[in-house]
């Protein structure tokens, strides 16, 4: 019996047994492209990244890696493939399997461990919000508060999911300073729209200052990338400005301070990607 046949016949049988349902289960979907390799004057891309299962607690927030290998080999042969898209993936689980028997590598205890079933969604969501420490049912609630999304819109990119998630949680933790560092032209301010939407959403932020250095990259964001906001959010020109009723604000230049709910979101060269609460 061959890979797919395997997943057909025995893995996500055993998937929907456990509690998963399609939309919680990804299959075969590409994370990376691969490492482009130079060929003469052309280039080539490595293998792609593409765990066979990736499944998911709500859509965005992905807790775990299934590999699955032919019923002929043993159960534990694609463990560290899907140890390594686990790690990319920043995830805390990993599970191999030959449609017979099932491995689990657990990263929050370093065990690894045999098992006739997979967890369900709600074992594996346990176990990770002790990690996590969220033990009230609000933080964890809104640790899975959704994405703003839109038809014909941006998906996040793998990483960008691990940075939105990672902020939102150690907000929720109450952690006071959180800098996000990221590459140029990887989606800094994308993620940080998708941070203060979902702290907004959750109603854990009562204002936010966003602070770019340019006025175009304020204007940029005003017009583009948050103006979901809509009449929400305002441009501040110069010195502060006292806006009644509104949640976001942009300014260009300047230090912040912070009190309360209120929560700054930096951008530009020097302090882009930065995030305080």
């Amino acid at each position: 019996m061959s890979e797919a046949d395997t997943c057909r016949t025995y893995v996500i049988p055993k998937l929907y047994s456990a509690g998963w349902t399609d939309d919680l289960i990804a299959e075969q979907r590409m994370i990376t492209p691969g490492r482009v390799m130079p060929l003469g004057r052309k280039h080539t891309h490595k293998e792609s990244g593409k765990p066979d299962y990736i499944l998911y607690l709500k859509r965005h927030y992905a807790i775990a890696v299934v590999e699955a290998k032919a019923e002929y080999k043993l159960p534990a042969d694609g463990l560290q493939q899907a140890m390594t898209y686990a790690k990319m993936l920043g995830l805390q689980f990993a599970y191999a399997t030959n449609g017979k028997g099932i491995v689990e590598h657990d990263f929050i205890t370093g065990k690894e461990r045999h098992l006739e079933a997979f967890p369900s969604p709600d074992e594996l969501w346990a176990r990770l919000r002790g990690e996590l420490k969220l033990t009230d049912e609000r933080d964890a609630a809104d640790a899975l508060t959704a994405y703003y999304e839109e038809v014909g819109g941006k998906s996040p990119r793998y990483y960008q999911e691990i940075a939105i998630n990672r902020a939102v949680e150690a907000i929720i933790r109450g952690q006071p300073r959180i800098l996000i560092t990221m590459a140029t032209g990887t989606g800094k301010t994308f993620v940080a729209f998708q941070v203060v939407h979902r702290l907004l959403t959750m109603k854990r932020a009562q204002h936010v200052l966003y602070l770019a250095d340019r006025n175009f990259l304020i204007d940029q964001v005003k017009d583009q990338t948050f103006s979901p906001l809509g009449e929400a959010l305002h441009k501040i020109h110069g010195e502060a400005v006292k806006s009644r009723g509104r949640r976001g604000q942009a300014a260009a230049g300047g230090n912040v301070g912070r009190a309360g709910g209120d929560v700054a979101v930096g951008a530009g060269s020097g302090v882009r990607g930065g995030i305080v609460n």
